[in-house]
């Protein structure tokens, strides 16, 4: 038996019965999946990055510039008024798909990093004096910790770090010992997007607010995994981008408690987000739209509804079942690579799989991977200090979506073998 068969032997339980899906049928609906890359099929595994799109995503964008094209909330003629429908549907889409309690609480950004950008210079900035502290995590993206490094510059304050163990798994007791009178902020990873790790949500969310600390969750990576409900979590603010949720590029949104969203200064000024403007004083509009100022990405929005809408339709429990299945599957076939070093091994796991290979560099596994018709991640991911963590300036990532199957990982494997041939 070989290494592909044992990998496949272990985890064929959990490839089967309730976590079955048809996975042949949902290929159908992302036109993409059918091309070819240097007349290999696309083996696509870079969904940390970004999601490819179904064709209901496609057309709902084609459909609003083809049919609808308008600005929003200020027009009274009928292309304007279907535009805004359509545009504020898809914010009632976001409440119900997060569980939130008013639609009041969604607020629509360009993705996640704006939407942490939105938080540190408005929650932020409001709370944070000389000496204070924020909290954040080890494995954090790059979006998660310069928006605070540079809030915390800025009021004086000062950002401290909850470690991490070997596997990629924060420290718990650790992190408990970081909150104190002094802390006014925590805000971490839900899903990290460098190791895959699943942190504990609910149980950090809670300890933070026993002590009377908000927190922030980045959602960038568990929205597309996960079943995600903030009331359930407690959570004060939310933040996902649309592209790694299966929507379009240059969308996301910001979930806030509707206290903290009507307690905080607008972000920034323009048309949309005031209610009355003279030149001795401006009033600003209610919420969500004071956030919003300025003509939005509304095909965006919309078609991020329409994802959405397309993701409610999937059963998530058994997708994210599928998908620890294929985690599982791509851990037990690399560990038959000779030299090769997965970086993230934590129990609970979503989506990714990182590894070093002995005496070749993540960058030409990436291009001998891309003649073979298989994309992948490779470099920082922007979480260089995770780098540093592992002691490593890089690595090959591979992330994967409902849509992908355990041939693709054979064909990941058999690509690394090419690799090992030519840099050894």
């Amino acid at each position: 038996m070989d290494s592909i068969e044992r990998a496949e032997a272990t985890v064929s339980d959990r490839l089967t019965g309730p976590c079955r899906i048809d996975v042949d049928r949902l290929r159908g609906d992302f036109p993409i999946l059918s091309s070819t890359v240097y007349g290999k099929p696309l083996v696509y595994l870079d969904n940390a990055a970004t999601t490819q799109k179904p064709a209901v995503v496609i057309e709902t964008l084609r459909n609003y510039y083809e049919q609808v094209n308008s600005n929003i909330h200020r027009g009274v003629h009928h292309l304007s008024q279907v535009a805004t429908d359509e545009y504020e549907k898809s914010r009632r889409t976001v409440q119900r798909f997060l569980n939130a309690r008013k639609v009041s609480e969604i607020v629509f950004v360009r993705g996640t990093t704006e939407g942490v950008n939105l938080i540190a210079q408005t929650f932020g900035r409001s709370r944070l004096a000389e000496g204070d502290e924020v909290v954040i995590s080890a494995m954090e993206h790059h979006s998660n910790i310069v928006p605070w490094q540079m809030v915390c510059e800025q009021m004086g304050a000062r950002l401290k770090v909850i470690p991490m163990n070997d596997r990629g798994e924060l420290l718990i007791e650790k992190y408990a010992g970081l909150l104190g009178p002094r802390t006014k902020l925590v805000s971490f990873v839900h899903v990290s997007n460098a190791l895959g790790t699943v942190n504990p949500a609910r149980e950090m969310i809670q300890l933070a607010h026993e002590r009377g600390i908000p927190v922030v969750l980045d959602g960038a990576q568990s929205l597309p995994h996960l079943k995600v409900d903030v009331q359930e979590l407690d959570v004060d603010f939310f933040v996902f981008s649309g592209h790694k949720a299966f929507g379009p590029t240059g969308i996301g949104a910001v979930y806030g408690k509707l206290k903290h969203l009507e307690a905080m200064p607008p972000y920034q000024g323009g048309g949309d987000m005031i209610s009355s403007v003279s030149f001795e004083k401006t009033t600003y509009n209610e919420v969500p739209h004071k956030f919003e100022a300025g003509t939005p990405n509304i095909a965006g929005a919309i078609g991020l509804g329409a994802s959405l809408e397309y993701l409610a339709g999937l059963d998530l429990d058994v997708v994210a079942g599928y998908e620890e299945g294929l985690v599982e599957y791509a851990h037990e076939a690399l560990l038959e690579v000779p030299g090769l070093r997965l970086i993230g091994t934590a129990e609970k796991k979503a989506g990714v799989v990182s590894f070093v290979l002995e005496s070749v560099h993540p960058h030409d596994i990436g291009t001998i991977l891309d003649r073979e018709g298989v994309a992948i991640r490779t470099g920082h991911h922007c979480a260089q200090p995770v780098m540093d963590f592992y002691g490593v300036p890089a690595t090959a990532r591979a992330s994967f979506a409902f849509y992908n199957k355990r041939e693709e990982i054979d064909i990941l494997v058999q690509g690394l073998g090419k690799a090992i041939e030519v840099f050894r």
